[in-house]
């Protein structure tokens, strides 16, 4: 699904945006979304009202999982 060079571009921490996830995992925004709700990729944080993210490390984690 993704190759390790774009691995290298994900910071050791800190917290992803939906663009930024999906820029790294190319499946669509529902495809993400029904993803979440089912447990097959990290659940995300509210960072505000109508704002929320990814913790980098569950990303990294998730990417290193396509790759064994």
């Amino acid at each position: 699904m993704t190759n390790q060079n774009q691995a290298v571009d994900l910071p050791s921490t800190g917290l992803l945006r939906l663009p930024q996830v999906l820029a790294l995992i190319p499946v669509s925004r529902s495809t993400w979304w029904h993803g979440v709700k089912t447990g097959r990729f990290p659940a995300s944080v509210k960072i505000g009202p109508n704002t929320t993210a990814w913790r980098a490390e569950d990303i990294r984690e998730l990417l290193e999982s396509f790759s064994k």
